[in-house]
Parts: structure tokens; C-alpha cells; sequence
């Protein structure tokens, strides 16, 4: 059972780094696009057009991620690639993911499933090189 966990999640976190990858190679960047994100990066460093395609990529997955709270949205991001820098293990940085992104209708995460999606959507737009 526990396999078959691990093959789902990573087949989804996959699909969604697929997914916006390839928004980045199809753009063309503009002058002020430029500014990438650091993994110390704060929300005003991080490019108008990065920050709308991870807060899309969150709502995708479930609007109840962002839930009309973007700053917060994009601030658990940031903490997040925080606690990736040291942690290599995918599992624990799922778990990770699962416990900073809450809702009010989801106060223990959205579970592994959705938690894998969310740290594909975080590594893909705030820090690609974790």
C-alpha cells in the first residue's frame, strides 16, 4: 500500500512540474520578469507573473489552498523552500507541505495527494533549484 502511495505522489508531482515547466519555456521573459527568486526571497522580489502562476497552479489543485489569501499563500511558499533547503527526503518534504498548507475546512493539510501537488507547485515557481 505504501508503494503504491509513494508511485502516485510522485507521479503527480511529476505531471505538475511538467506543467509549469513548461509555461517557463514557452514565455518569453520581459525586462522586469527577470528577477528570480532566491530561496530567501520575499514576496516583493518575486516577478508579478511567477507569483500569478504559482497562485493559479495552487488553485488548480484547490481553491481552498489559497482561498482568497494570496500574501499568505505565497508566504507559506516561501517558508517552505526554507525547510527544503535542508531536507533532501521527498516523503519528509511532502509531510512538510501537508502541515504548512491548511485551510479552515482542512486544518490537518489536504492530504498526501494534494500536499505532493502543492510542493511541485512551490519547487516549480518560488524555488526550482531544491
Amino acid at each position: 500500500m505504501r508503494t503504491h502511495h509513494a508511485i502516485a505522489l510522485f507521479a503527480a508531482a511529476g505531471l505538475l512540474a511538467l506543467t509549469g515547466c513548461s509555461e517557463v519555456v514557452t514565455s518569453e521573459p520581459k525586462a522586469d520578469d527577470k528577477v528570480a527568486a532566491s530561496p530567501s526571497a520575499s514576496q516583493s522580489s518575486i516577478a508579478p507573473e511567477q507569483r500569478a502562476i504559482y497562485l493559479a497552479a495552487l488553485n488548480t489543485i484547490d481553491p481552498e489552498i489559497v482561498n482568497g489569501k494570496d500574501d499568505k499563500a505565497v508566504s507559506r511558499g516561501l517558508s517552505q523552500c526554507q525547510s527544503m533547503k535542508d531536507e533532501k527526503d521527498p516523503t519528509k518534504r511532502v509531510e512538510s507541505t501537508n502541515r504548512r498548507f491548511i485551510s479552515p475546512n482542512h486544518p490537518d493539510g489536504f492530504g498526501p495527494t494534494k500536499a505532493a501537488f502543492i510542493l511541485a507547485a512551490v519547487q516549480t515557481n518560488l524555488c526550482p533549484t531544491y
